[in-house]
């Protein structure tokens, strides 16, 4: 059978350091591919690294096609499932994963409450009687997601707010373990500039900067119009918001979400019942 090599798939778990890597085909080169690849039809789902130590090494491999896959969102909830179960990978990482499943889950329950809604559009009595109610949408709380990964959901939500305001730098350094979950969710409340200036000056400096914010906070001061830079030269964090302004913009922002997918879905059960009527 020709493998495929699919690159989003490829992609979507987080790749192996380089250390990982040569430990990883030490254990192949001196053992064999003990465990079989895992494939979609033809193409490989789980088990790239070994796949490519086999190849260039000419090893002998197994590969095993799962055959309860319907469609891509099937594999990629398989690879988060596969991979949260595995000690190797760190708390930033299943948080990621985890966060990656509610989506898939997310987008499923509005395309099941669609579904619903046409069904009960198809079937509705005569004008007068009473409609039956759409089905409730399943919904995936913070909660759920911290459980799936084993994390708490405080841990969750500094994850969620990396994932949003970190520079590219600050994650590389969190995913590499230069400073800690909690540690750069604080940082990534500074401009990204300073974020940027603070990984650069290496573990020490994002230290510096995650305790100056904190400090910063607990004494409840305004942010300042700074331009960087000290008058005595060292750096500016005193331009974050407090905690409150933080915890209340994200409050606005997600009230104004879910009022947004309200509208959506109300519109979209609107539409179905148009056209099943028309």
């Amino acid at each position: 059978m020709q493998i495929k090599i699919n690159d989003v798939l490829r992609a979507y778990i987080e790749p192996l350091t380089e250390a990982e890597y040569m430990a990883l085909e030490r254990s192949v080169l001196a053992e064999g591919c003990r465990d079989a690849l895992v494939l979609w039809q033809d193409t490989l789902v789980d088990g790239h690294n070994r796949y490519q130590i086999c190849q260039e090494h000419g090893i002998p491999f197994k590969a095993v096609e799962n055959t309860s896959f319907r469609d891509l969102d099937d594999v990629k909830l398989w690879m988060i499932d596969n991979n949260l179960g595995r000690r190797s990978i760190s708390d930033y990482q299943r948080g990621v994963l985890a966060l990656r499943k509610k989506e898939i889950v997310r987008a499923r329950a509005l395309e099941l409450a669609a579904e619903a809604a046409a069904e009960d559009a198809a079937i509705a009595p005569p004008d007068g009687e009473a409609k039956p109610k759409p089905a409730a949408m399943p919904l995936t709380s913070r909660e759920d997601i911290a459980r799936a990964a084993r994390l708490s959901s405080a841990t969750i939500s500094q994850i969620e707010k990396i994932q949003k305001t970190a520079t590219p730098e600050l994650v590389e350094a969190v995913r590499s373990g230069t400073i800690s979950i909690n540690a750069a969710a604080t940082v990534a409340s500074l401009p990204e500039d300073a974020q940027i200036a603070a990984v650069a000056g290496g573990k020490k400096e994002l230290q510096k900067a995650a305790k100056e914010v904190r400090e910063l906070r607990t004494a409840g001061k305004p942010p300042k119009e700074a331009k960087g830079v000290r008058e005595d030269g060292e750096r500016d964090y005193n331009r974050n918001p407090t905690e409150a302004e933080e915890l209340r913009r994200e409050n606005a922002a997600l009230r104004e979400k879910n009022a947004a997918l309200l509208e959506e879905i109300t519109a979209l059960q609107r539409r179905i019942s148009e056209l099943a009527s028309s």
